[in-house]
């Protein structure tokens, strides 16, 4: 199998942002009433945030360590969250307008950042205009077939019903969905095909060249611009593998540098396996982090307001974890698994601090994790600051900017994990070996050439003493680097047979560098 992943996404440290609810330009003239910045966000309101502001707080997140920015969708759109595409070609006006991505995108290259945009490509949103124009024009409309339509529609025997009335509403909501039956109400009912039958949202139909060459040139055209790859919403709602082995083609001829990642929640293999994406949303990883680092502190209430999520998070032991490390590290080419983007939530999970009940010591081990594990770590905004919230919308709040409202010491651990990363080759590598796993406890192996570092972490409640073992560390001595607690950890003198005990706190994690 040939892999080839853009290089610079195995360094990087990303930042997913929810435009509209990060930053306000000074700038900024809003074309009318705006919900209060600091008001519970709603499904449907609309505070302001704007690319301007993004590209004016880039200092802070410089200072943050952050290498790569990830916006949520930036083009015109009727939502706050821009899922719902009505011009592939231009960026909504609310966010400033084309002018605003390209003044985003040359502040931020002027800083080293890389800035990945999100595409949806799947569907659009019923403003679309090929979906009005079949609205208005009815079966002589000569884009029929860039949509599912029903044979009654596309016939002209009924018209497209895009805004049902509650009782349709209600029948498309009342039954039960299952894998490869989204979509089937709504077209009986609506006349048209819609993702997961939301009548907002009519699903295109990619297998129509005309549709394929226009996507495929929306790809190329912001590449272009400047943008320096792709998140993919909901990839696998598109399940033709020869549609994204040509996106693929035609984004990377290009640049072939942009970085390509998938919304998939599953392990995946075979989609980044060379011919479509560089990596995936890496969410296995952060629902095994998740139970182990939360410990009994995890919240399963507020975990299940997310289907995929209460699946598969649940309390995880030291062994369990080390297990399901192996598992998924083990799933994927080497190169793949540095350009996995690590998460612990994003604006489709609760918060993690509100998974983790909002302990403290939970959230700082979460973080060391996907800090020191292969792949690349993304924050989600306002995670640093200590921002809470359940599913959405609540999930989605507008950033507190007055900085008495942030968590200062958490900021500064934060801090503190993304300059370690910067510093230590072996924390960007692929390399990746388990020392030990016991009880609430593990610990693991990073190299790099001479660059040897051991990450250890005790999610339990009382402090243990784990032994080790490993020929890398013959003879060195382990000084802590980082600690997620404020108690110094001794250093440690490793045996020649490289044998050392690691004494952990409760509840805390230790990231130590082995000198020769």
């Amino acid at each position: 199998m040939t892999v080839e992943v853009p290089a610079w996404v195995g360094d990087a440290v990303f930042y997913q942002i929810f435009p509209d609810r990060f930053a306000r330009s000074s700038r900024a003239q809003a074309p009318g009433p705006l919900e209060p910045w600091d008001a519970p966000p709603t499904v449907h309101g609309f505070k302001g945030g704007d690319l301007s502001g993004i590209a004016e707080q880039l200092d802070y997140l410089a200072d943050l360590g952050i290498t790569a920015l990830l916006l949520t969708p930036v083009f015109s759109s009727a939502a706050n969250h821009r899922y719902h595409t009505v011009d592939y070609l231009h960026v909504d006006p609310l966010l400033g307008g084309d002018e605003g991505l390209r003044e985003l995108l040359d502040a931020a290259h002027l800083r080293g950042m890389r800035v990945v945009l999100d595409g949806v490509f799947n569907h659009s949103g019923r403003g679309f205009w090929p979906f009005l124009h079949i609205l208005e024009a009815g079966a002589a409309s000569p884009y029929l077939d860039w949509f599912h339509l029903s044979d009654e529609a596309r016939r002209g025997l009924r018209a497209l019903v895009a805004y049902p009335e509650p009782a349709v509403l209600e029948a498309l909501n009342g039954g039960v969905e299952s894998e490869g039956s989204a979509g089937a109400r709504s077209e009986a009912l609506l006349g048209y095909r819609a993702w997961w039958d939301l009548p907002a949202l009519p699903k295109l139909n990619v297998a129509n060249p005309h549709v394929r060459a226009f996507l495929f040139s929306v790809a190329e055209h912001w590449i272009r611009f400047g943008a320096d790859g792709w998140r993919v919403d909901v990839a696998e709602e598109i399940s033709d593998g020869t549609f994204w082995s040509e996106f693929r083609r035609r984004v990377k001829a290009v640049n072939p540098e942009a970085y390509i990642v998938g919304e998939i929640w599953r392990v995946r293999p075979a989609w980044v396996a060379g011919d479509r994406f560089d990596g995936l949303m890496n969410y296995p990883l952060a629902e095994a982090v998740i139970g182990f680092a939360a410990g009994r502190h995890l919240d399963l209430r507020v975990a299940a307001q997310h289907g995929e999520l209460a699946k598969e998070v649940r309390h995880r032991d030291g062994p369990q974890l080390a297990s399901r490390l192996a598992e998924l590290l083990g799933a994927y080419h080497p190169d793949v698994n540095r350009a996995q983007l690590n998460l612990l939530g994003s604006h489709d999970t609760p918060r993690v601090r509100t998974m983790c009940g909002g302990d403290d010591a939970a959230v700082r081990l979460a973080t060391m994790l996907v800090m020191t594990l292969p792949g690349a770590p993304s924050i989600y905004y306002g995670d640093e600051i200590g921002l809470e919230g359940e599913h959405d919308p609540d999930c989605r709040r507008a950033f507190p900017w007055d900085r008495s409202a942030w968590n200062q010491p958490f900021l500064a651990f934060v801090r503190r994990c993304t300059s370690l990363r910067a510093e230590h080759p072996a924390l960007r590598g692929d390399g990746y070996r388990l020392l030990a796993a016991a009880g609430e406890a593990l610990a693991y192996l990073r190299v790099e050439g001479d660059d040897v570092m051991v990450v250890a972490l005790n999610a339990g409640e009382e402090p243990m003493d784990l032994p080790v073992e490993a020929v890398e560390l013959a003879g060195r001595t382990l000084v802590s680097e980082l600690a997620t607690h404020d108690a110094t950890s001794p250093a440690v003198t490793v045996a020649a047979d490289g044998r050392a005990s690691l004494s952990l706190h409760a509840r805390s994690g230790v990231t130590l560098r082995g000198l020769p």
